[in-house]
């Protein structure tokens, strides 16, 4: 009885160590995203202009996606400061590229105005900047591959 008792804790034991090598690296599966992102993220990056993060969104909205908890919280601050300003943008009925803050298109209200403001002031604010530096060195460090090129 002591013998099978054994056996079954330790093929149970067994098969829960060989049930986690099976498991997904979640640092894998990221650092794989990090490689597909580069090529996108350099060519939008590469934009001059106020819509590079604009341009970027998409790509970082895929890496914050995969992204391992110990990064996910500043992929989350950099991609809703992104989609903050570009919701913004969008509610007020504004073309990013176009867009000149001390010459605001006609019918923009002071309003929208000053939601476009404080949005732009997100991605520079120290959150946002430090959020952006971890995701970049996490790239560099865990994935042996910058963010872009």
């Amino acid at each position: 009885m002591r013998r099978q008792l054994v056996s079954v804790v330790v093929v149970a034991l067994l098969g829960s160590v060989l049930a986690g090598c099976g498991e997904d690296d979640p640092f894998a599966a990221y650092c794989d995203e990090v490689k597909a992102q580069q090529k996108p993220l350099s060519e939008a990056l590469a934009v001059e202009g106020p819509t590079a993060l604009i341009e970027a969104l998409p790509s970082f909205e895929k890496l914050s996606d995969r992204a391992p908890d110990d990064i996910a919280d500043d992929w989350l601050v950099l991609v809703r400061g992104i989609d903050g300003l570009v919701q913004a943008l969008e509610d007020a009925d504004v073309d990013p590229a176009t867009y000149d803050r001390d010459k605001p298109p006609d019918g923009v209200t002071e309003e929208q105005q000053s939601t476009i403001d404080t949005a732009s002031r997100r991605l520079t604010a120290p959150e946002t900047v430090l959020a952006l530096e971890a995701v970049q060195q996490q790239a560099r460090d865990v994935c042996k591959t910058p963010l872009s090129l």
